[in-house]
């Protein structure tokens, strides 16, 4: 097998496997009702989710520094491992609690398959390529987030809700055999790696903490519990005590120098914001109209599919944009659509109809579509291969952390006006404003991005020629 027919099978695997990842993430809300009808526990219905989305986004930055200090091949395949794990019990589980562990295991192996499928295509494949093929994967990730709820309906329906799970192990084996054998030989670390376990354990406890604080805001829609304000305030402290073990730290799990770099900078900047925008209030898009203007539930899911063709039309676009005018014009004009989109959404009434819902929601996905794709190959561009799954895993960590954010915070929002007796109309109005204040800050931010070709702002380094797959 020649070299560019094994990165292409490379590309292939990951493209697999991060369609299972992404597909995952969406694909259990259809079947969760039968779940609970199976299993009981609905007290820990929320867990099922918010546990996979916790390990899957604490997990993002170890996977992305292991994969420096150990090498992408053998990381990437421990990781598909233990999400194809985590499936497997998943589908086997007796009650509800073991099936929120065994999600929890699911999730964190999910987190090395963005993360670790964007680095080592950012590793194999020069600027011109790896744009085009992030693009891609980015508009994979889309198509499978679009069809996860409804595959998820079929399964359940027409076969088990266990297959839920069950459907990711012969495709996940396919991927797993494809990757292993063509990422054959991949550059390995040429000395013995130094892992900076109490980094480690500071970083996943403090993000922990920090997380499950925001999250448990968001359920009880109040900022102000004692419950709410101690994880806060022990995450935060936990999180200070990791940047000094950091600073001293011979190989940290996130290196101080990346933030040294602009463009690490308005990377990390501009898709938090943007993830805390998008991520937040998308998921108050079907509430609002269904609650509001009375539209059925698949109604609703219909009025984002918009969304979701924009972005990956627009993910694809702007991989190859960015070659021609440069990352800043594409990320101001995805932020100023974005922006333009929770304009329109504060405008939002009774009288709405699916046709005006589904034109102001594609123009949020064009938004993002020109933000996310620019940004990482911009990010994998400004540093060293031996920091590009550490630079790769943070970004993708500052944007889920984001949504985890945006969603909390509004859904403050809704319970504090639904409190003080306004309509869920109104309700969802603030919670549309304050979408579009972070959209503002969000377009603010894109002024941080170097101007200038991205050919011309592409490390020394990375104009090299690109890691042989056959090492």
């Amino acid at each position: 097998m020649n070299e560019e027919a094994r990165k292409r099978w490379v590309f292939a695997g990951i493209m697999l496997s991060i369609f299972l990842a992404a597909i995952e993430s969406t694909v259990v809300a259809t079947a969760m009702p039968t779940v609970v009808a199976s299993l009981g526990g609905i007290r820990l219905y929320t867990w099922v989710f918010s546990g996979f989305l916790l390990t899957q986004t604490v997990t993002m930055p170890l996977w992305g520094r292991f994969s420096d200090l150990y090498g992408r091949r053998s990381v990437y395949l421990v990781g598909l491992a233990a999400f194809l794990a985590g499936s497997a019990l998943s589908g086997a589980a007796q009650d509800m609690m073991q099936l929120v562990v065994f999600r929890m295991l699911q999730g964190a192996g999910a987190g090395s398959l963005m993360t670790l499928g964007y680095t080592i295509i950012g590793e194999l494949f020069g600027l011109e390529q790896r744009a085009r093929m992030q693009g891609y994967i980015s508009g994979t990730w889309g198509v499978a987030s679009l069809l996860g709820p409804w595959i998820g309906g079929v399964l359940t329906d027409h076969v088990s809700w266990r297959w839920v799970f069950y459907i990711n192990l012969p495709f996940g084996a396919i991927a797993m055999a494809v990757i292993a054998t063509a990422l054959t030989g991949m550059d390995r670390p040429v000395r013995r790696p130094v892992v900076d376990w109490a980094g480690v354990a500071l970083f996943a406890a403090g993000v922990s903490a920090v997380l499950l604080g925001i999250v448990d805001a968001g359920r009880a829609g109040s900022w102000s519990r004692i419950e709410v304000v101690a994880l806060l305030v022990l995450g935060a402290a936990v999180l200070v005590a990791f940047v000094v073990v950091e600073r001293r730290a011979v190989e940290p799990i996130v290196p101080p120098r990346l933030f040294r770099s602009r463009m690490v900078v308005a990377a990390v900047v501009t898709r938090f914001l943007a993830g805390m925008a998008m991520f937040g209030a998308l998921s108050f898009v079907p509430l609002f109209l269904q609650s509001v203007t009375g539209a059925t539930a698949t109604g609703a899911g219909l009025a984002l599919t918009p969304f979701v063709l924009g972005w990956v039309v627009t993910s694809v676009v702007s991989a190859r944009l960015v070659l021609r005018v440069g990352y800043r014009r594409v990320v101001l004009a995805g932020m100023a659509c974005l922006t333009g989109a929770f304009l329109l959404f504060t405008r939002w009434t009774s009288a709405l109809t699916q046709g005006v819902a589904m034109r102001d929601v594609v123009l949020a996905g064009v938004g993002m579509g020109l933000v996310v794709v620019p940004m990482l190959i911009a990010v994998q561009s400004a540093v060293s291969r031996t920091d590009l799954g550490a630079a790769t895993s943070m970004t993708q960590f500052f944007m889920s952390s984001g949504g985890a954010l945006g969603l909390s915070v509004m859904g403050a929002v809704m319970a504090q006006r639904l409190h003080a007796s306004l309509p869920m109309s109104g309700a969802l109005h603030g919670v549309f404003v304050v979408g579009f204040v972070v959209c503002l800050a969000a377009l603010a931010s894109a002024f941080l991005v170097p101007p200038g070709r991205a050919q011309d702002l592409e490390r020394a380094e990375m104009r090299g020629a690109p890691t042989r797959v056959g090492g």
